[in-house]
């Protein structure tokens, strides 16, 4: 951050950048500073709850095209300030916080959909369009895009792209970077590139995916084309309850492995199901629910959903039926808003992450022993909500009812829960992180679970981002 006795060069960056955006488009008041200084990492907010400072940024500065993102980057680099990018601000690792100051980046004025393209099956939009409002504008095209996340209505689609989100439909439509056909990219000095029109070649490595999942360390995504579908004729859902969840988790696996084509899976574990599921769903059962669903023509479908069922029977099992599963489809937001989501007081986390059929369920109780062994006043639950041909997504969770109150002492009690989990996890087979991304929370992990492979990647940085002026403090660079 700039040293604030130096009152006139504040005042000569703020010059420069109302010229390149234009003076209403960028702030420096207080209420702006605070609002950017926060996002859903638990830290910040036990931070700014026990009346401490967050670090804050200089100025907000909110670009209305590429161009005007280019000409920011080209005045941060000459003064070698740090840039932080912005979208929807519902980030849960810190990845848009401005920890050293300087500018944050808001991308929300570039909003557009810019086109639909009915042939080629693609939309093309700005990446501070709110996620919400493009699948609405594809959907009065006749088609969806598939990405559903839980923050759908308050995240931006380049905070997706940043931290390779996944929606609920992700085990047949995919991550967000399988939906992604191109992206257009503003690098840390200044220069507006484009990456191959297709995703599919043997022209070179692939450049979109050096920025997929960068978290804004290497540059800023400001335009992508990505893959849109047809809404299927019909989408049905069946729920079993398994014993335990290593019945259900057989289950899960040889649907997969069958290679049939569920677009959603989701086992919850034996807490969960206690908790969550009674709540949200009113089933007050013992064992592991497990919920799947088909979409598409509705021969396909019933067929589909009769060899998964034909599965599930082969494990000892209660038939939910398919009202259970669509009352699961029906509340799949309700999970994650108030009142079954957990918050302040309380600490949480989630600690997700992936692995192998062979390895996934041994990642569970390495990290489910580890919290329960070292931590035994946190309550650790999970569940399994993203599949593919070789493996499952963990979406595990701690929760602490009374957490330490000194906001120092706190840091370092949630930091110590997060630091044994993921090890645990690193230990099996799993890595730091599935699709919330790593940002400030994980960085200080990420040298450990790549080893000497880090290196590539920090010499990426250093070749893209030469000042360090991007994100600085995020993904371990």
């Amino acid at each position: 951050m700039i040293a604030k006795k130096e009152n006139y060069l504040l005042s000569m960056l703020h010059s420069e950048l109302a010229d390149a955006v234009g003076r209403e488009y960028v702030s420096g008041n207080a209420a702006d500073q605070l609002g950017h200084s926060i996002d859903y990492y638990w830290i910040p907010e036990m931070w700014h709850d026990r009346g401490r400072e967050n670090p804050k940024p200089d100025f907000i500065v909110h670009p209305g095209s590429a161009e005007e993102v280019a000409k920011v980057m080209k005045i941060a680099n000459q003064y070698k300030i740090p840039v932080t990018p912005w979208g929807g601000g519902s980030g849960s690792q810190g990845g848009a916080l401005p920890i050293y100051g300087g500018i944050i980046l808001d991308t929300k004025r570039m909003n557009k959909v810019l086109a639909v393209d009915v042939e080629s099956l693609t939309v093309t939009a700005e990446t501070g369009i709110n996620t919400q409002h493009l699948e609405w504008a594809v959907e009065k095209a006749g088609f969806s895009t598939m990405h559903f996340p839980a923050s759908i209505a308050c995240a931006t689609l380049g905070g997706f792209l940043a931290h390779r989100g996944t929606g609920v439909l992700s085990t047949k439509y995919g991550k967000i970077e399988d939906m992604v056909m191109s992206v257009e990219v503003v690098t840390p000095t200044g220069e507006l590139i484009n990456t191959l029109p297709v995703p599919r070649h043997a022209s070179g490595p692939d450049l979109t995916m050096i920025y997929l999942g960068s978290e804004g360390t290497l540059g800023v995504i400001t335009k992508v084309t990505m893959k849109i579908h047809p809404i299927p004729e019909t989408r049905k859902f069946h729920a079993f309850l398994f014993k335990d969840m290593h019945e259900a988790m057989v289950a899960g696996a040889n649907i997969m492995r069958s290679r049939l084509h569920p677009c959603v899976i989701r086992l919850y574990d034996e807490p969960e199901t206690a908790k969550l599921i009674k709540r949200v769903l009113n089933i007050d059962k013992q064992g592991a629910y497990l919920v799947f669903g088909f979409d598409g023509p509705e021969k396909i479908v019933d067929l589909e959903m009769e060899e998964a069922c034909k599965i599930c029977r082969k494990q000892e099992h209660e038939d939910l039926g398919t009202e259970m599963g669509q009352a699961w489809w029906d509340h799949r937001y309700k999970f994650f808003y108030p009142p079954y989501m957990f918050h302040l007081p309380q600490a949480f986390g989630t600690l997700d992450t992936v692995a192998t059929f062979a390895n996934i369920e041994k990642v569970y109780w390495a990290m489910k022993n580890a919290v329960n062994d070292k931590f035994p006043e946190a309550v650790f639950i999970g569940h399994f909500s993203h599949w593919y041909e070789w493996g499952a997504m963990l979406y595990a969770r701690f929760i602490v009812e009374n957490p330490p109150q000194d906001p120092h002492e706190a840091t370092l009690y949630y930091n110590s829960i997060w630091d044994l989990a993921i090890r645990a996890a690193i230990r099996e087979g799993g890595v730091i992180n599935e699709h919330h991304g790593v940002g400030l929370k994980l960085g200080r992990l990420m040298k450990e679970l790549y080893g000497p492979a880090f290196n590539v990647l920090g010499g990426i940085k250093k070749a893209l981002d030469p000042n360090n002026i991007m994100n600085p403090g995020k993904m371990g660079f």
